[in-house]
């Protein structure tokens, strides 16, 4: 299947570059995945499209201040870290900027020194291990030094760095955020449950994969950083009840899904308790075996998250959406709009 097959015009102009000020203002694209049909709604009317019985399965992760700015210890020359995920003890998997001026034994400076990096390993793709030295505790020194990774294409400032943040976060180790559950209010949580739907949480700590774009031409040859996650025995009897009951499994955001799958493809399409690395990877083809529905924001063309939301949808159905999503001037991407995939029920 060629890569080009996902790739859709997107006016600069519509990546979204600051989040709303109120998390739910957001607009909402809703899909049916069987015929393609497309309403146009807002995010506050999510509750709209979720019944009693169905399941919203929140990522609770919480994203690190991850990214640093540093000068090596003897060239003072300017370097850009970016935490991945923690290797064991103070030795993180990061990526480097610029890659070539930090080689295996190069100490690296942060803040007034009350941090410092020393390269262990080189790794593909700009990546290095880095063992850090400092005193007191990591966190409480990277929430003092580090800022919030936001991803390339976003060129502002965020004032506050909460917005980056779910409201629902909890469990820190994310270079980046789920972004779908950035919409969500604690007061839209409350009324999806006082309507009797249930809402589950799963975590998965966002890493390498996100910042990869495809680059081969056939995508069966890309090949998916793994990401760390768990599902706790609470939620995996949760969704199991669910699904025997008859109702929906909604994932919020592609994490959500990566996860669930990962897990009910391992299980003949039930949960179990677990944790562990999943690399898979979704594109047409996959039958989908966790969840029913998707609420998710829109993703960079050719990128592997349109592949994994095309296996939900149909590669048609995708591009035309996202074809009306520009059309209707939609914001793009992790401060954008929504789109909730789903079937049936559109005339709500």
């Amino acid at each position: 299947m060629d890569v080009n097959e996902f790739d859709f015009h997107l006016p600069e102009e519509l990546i979204a570059q600051t989040p709303l000020k109120e998390r739910a203002a957001s607009r909402l694209l809703v899909l049916d995945k069987e015929t393609g049909e497309i309403k146009d709604d807002q995010f506050k009317h999510i509750l709209d499209y979720i019944n009693k019985g169905d399941c919203l399965v929140l990522n609770d992760t919480r994203v690190l201040p991850a990214r640093l700015y540093g000068q090596k210890s003897d060239t003072n020359a300017n370097i850009e870290l970016l935490l991945l995920k923690q290797i064991e003890g103070d030795k993180w998997e990061t990526l480097v900027k610029p890659a070539k001026r930090v080689k295996v034994g190069t100490e690296i400076t942060f803040g007034n020194g009350e941090l410092t990096g020393r390269c262990i390993s080189e790794k593909d793709h700009g990546g290095r291990i880095i063992e850090f030295d400092f005193t007191g505790v990591f966190h409480e020194v990277l929430d003092r030094l580090g800022e919030m990774p936001l991803p390339p294409y976003i060129k502002e400032q965020l004032d506050d760095k909460e917005r980056y943040q779910t409201v629902f976060a909890k469990h820190r180790g994310s270079a980046a955020a789920p972004t779908a559950g950035l919409h969500f209010t604690e007061e839209l949580l409350k009324k999806i449950a006082d309507k009797g739907a249930h809402i589950a949480f799963i975590t998965l700590h966002v890493g390498l994969g996100t910042f990869r774009p495809v680059s081969v031409d056939k995508i069966e040859e890309h090949e998916m950083h793994a990401e760390f996650y768990q599902l706790t025995e609470g939620t995996a009897e949760l969704l199991n009840q669910v699904r025997d009951s008859g109702g929906k499994i909604i994932g919020v955001g592609t994490t959500s899904a990566r996860t669930l799958e990962t897990i009910a493809s391992a299980n003949d399409g039930k949960f179990v308790p677990s944790s562990g690395w999943t690399d898979i990877f979704i594109y047409p083809g996959y039958k989908y075996k966790g969840i029913d529905s998707l609420i998710t924001n829109f993703h960079l063309p050719k990128s592997t998250l349109v592949m994994l939301v095309s296996a939900l949808a149909s590669r048609d159905n995708i591009i035309n959406a996202y074809e009306h999503a520009v059309r209707e001037k939609y914001r793009f991407f992790s401060f954008g709009d929504a789109m909730f995939i789903t079937e049936g029920g559109l005339d709500k």
